[in-house]
């Protein structure tokens, strides 16, 4: 017997590897709980671009980002203004009905805008501290015990963010004597790996020590590159137990940004690596803060790890369709299906499961088409003008004439309230 066929005697393996499991972290806004860690699902967050001091602006930024899917939305409190903001964004977002918890993200006088402004405080629901920028020398273990205890007071968790452009260094040069001492030193990629891990296990352990509850930690160790961040994660997760925060520190804009992120965080979530995840994408000028959310979650989605909205399978196009009519309608349907999940998760439980393909012509069309829940096989050149429609993997119907559009979007309308309605959940 041949290695191969060997091989084929067993079951090919698919899916994820097992999950690397965290403790974890519950993150509290009224009733509304979103938990990081353990062996719940992996949540997406975003940040706001907005002058926090803008409340209006800000409230209405964070609302875009919780609608397009941001479980958690992350706001900058950098001044005495933008924390004095923070109770009217919070304010602003209940009365419109935005119950997504805010994460307050603090650098060098967290532990005085914690201090002065206790509404603030006491309105976000989580606090992230750069240990690398909290202080310098003996004013460093005090301002993180102040911003800790501020934590304890108010019952927050807190995410310890260590960032490599913003690193200890104080910690860094103690790594960098260790490591002289070495027989066989390490280089200089694998010192500053090690101040990383080293930065953010350390001082979560020191937070412990304060008081703060070990499930009350989550940690991050924020990178730029996509192989350093896979080896610093990998090694965090092998010395610790905290839920992990992933993500690119800069990723980067346009595609570079998203393919940098899907390749990094592909990696490590494939390896169960990862508890909660942000894209940092840098928007085009003007551009639409919500696409870090769209990215993260197909990230999510199409490895399995979730189920956000609706998903579109299109073919590429080739020779075969010069016309951009199957191009144009895979847009559509797919802008429409994501417009619709606000109202749809509510109203129609499980449409997040659905496929709809959208084929551009009889090579691959129709075979794709009785694979998805609902499909349409569009006509290629020199095919005949017709669009047959399949259902469940039947073919239902053949759309003719200008208004294949229109008419193929009204029966996923209808797929969707037969399928997945009140009535249809209670058959």
């Amino acid at each position: 017997m041949t290695n191969a066929m060997a091989a084929a005697n067993s079951p090919i393996d698919s899916g994820p590897l097992q999950r690397h499991m965290t403790r974890s972290v519950t993150i509290r806004h009224g009733t509304r709980n979103v938990v990081v860690g353990g062996s719940t699902p992996v949540v997406v967050q975003s940040m706001t671009n907005t002058d926090t001091a803008d409340a209006i602006a800000t409230a209405i930024q964070v609302k875009d980002l919780a609608r397009a899917g941001s479980e958690l939305v992350r706001i900058t409190v950098n001044t005495p203004e933008a924390a004095a903001s923070v109770a009217a964004i919070r304010e602003q977002l209940d009365k419109m009905g935005i119950d997504v918890p805010l994460v307050g993200d603090f650098h060098y006088n967290g532990h005085k805008l914690l201090n002065d402004f206790p509404v603030c405080a006491q309105a976000l629901s989580k606090y992230r501290i750069n240990p690398g920028n909290v202080g310098q020398g003996a004013k460093r273990d005090t301002q993180f015990a102040q911003m800790i205890e501020a934590a304890c007071r108010y019952d927050k968790p807190v995410r310890i963010g260590v960032n490599w452009g913003s690193l200890d260094q104080a910690l860094l040069a103690r790594i960098m004597d260790e490591n002289a001492q070495r027989v066989q030193p390490w280089d200089a990629q694998q010192v500053m790996y090690e101040a990383l891990v080293t930065s953010a296990i350390e001082n979560a352990r020191r937070a412990e020590e304060l008081g703060l509850a070990g499930d009350k930690i989550i940690l991050s160790c924020k990178v730029s590159g996509v192989q350093d961040l896979i080896a610093v994660y990998r090694e965090l997760a092998q010395r610790c137990e905290y839920p992990l925060h992933l993500g690119l520190t800069e990723a980067g804009m346009g595609s570079k940004g998203i393919v940098a992120s899907t390749a990094a965080l592909s990696v490590l979530l494939q390896e169960g690596i990862g508890d909660t995840i942000r894209i940092s994408l840098t928007p085009e000028p003007g551009g639409d803060r919500t696409k870090e959310v769209v990215v993260a979650q197909e990230i999510l989605q199409t490895m399995g790890l979730r189920k956000f909205a609706p998903m579109v399978i299109a073919c590429p196009g080739c020779g075969r369709t010069t016309s951009t009519v199957f191009q144009e309608l895979a847009d559509r349907i797919q802008t429409y299906l994501r417009d619709q999940m606000p109202v749809w998760k509510k109203q129609y439980p499980g449409v997040e499961n659905m496929n709809v393909a959208v084929m551009g012509c009889i090579v691959n069309g129709p075979g794709e088409s009785k694979h998805a829940n609902i499909g349409i096989s569009l006509p290629g050149t020199g095919e005949s003008p017709a669009a047959p429609v399949f259902v469940d993997g039947e073919k239902k119907i053949t759309l003719r004439g200008e208004r294949i559009a229109e008419e193929f979007q009204a029966i996923v309308l209808e797929y969707v309230k037969t399928r997945y309605g009140k009535e249809a959940v209670e058959r």
